[in-house]
């Protein structure tokens, strides 16, 4: 895999040490991240009691020289708007935060990081899931 955008689960169960997320990011060539999950994981670290030191390990992650982080663009809002009318038409809904997530993953031609299942809902979206190999 060249390009992976990781999703705020598969951060998550790799900073935990789940080593199939582990996996997924070391096989990467350049992992991405969107301000949507940067959001997700920000709400989170201020949530629990270990804010600060969440903080650090995300800033030393965010400092690899493997990692980008992406910008939302008005290419991202068509993708986004496409995503969204499919959706419906489909009547398979998923929360509007990883409908911007898979938006970005698609503008960037990049595989979604995940253990969301929803996200097959998406057309075109190329996706890879924690799995035993």
């Amino acid at each position: 895999m060249k390009k992976v955008l990781i999703d705020t689960n598969i951060y998550s169960h790799a900073i935990k040490g789940n080593s199939l997320a582990e996996k997924i990011m070391k096989q990467a060539d350049e992992l991405l991240l969107c301000p949507i999950v940067a959001g997700e994981l920000f709400s989170g670290f201020r949530k629990g009691s270990m804010e600060a030191a969440n903080m650090e390990v995300f800033n030393k992650f965010l400092h690899s020289p493997r990692v980008s982080i992406l910008s939302i663009s008005l290419e991202t809002s068509e993708f986004y708007c496409s995503i969204l009318d499919q959706l419906r038409i489909n009547g398979t809904p998923i929360p509007t935060n990883d409908i911007w997530i898979a938006a970005s993953a698609m503008e960037h031609g990049a595989h979604l990081a995940t253990v969301d299942k929803h996200f097959k809902n998406v057309a075109g979206l190329l996706t890879v899931y924690p799995k035993e190999t």
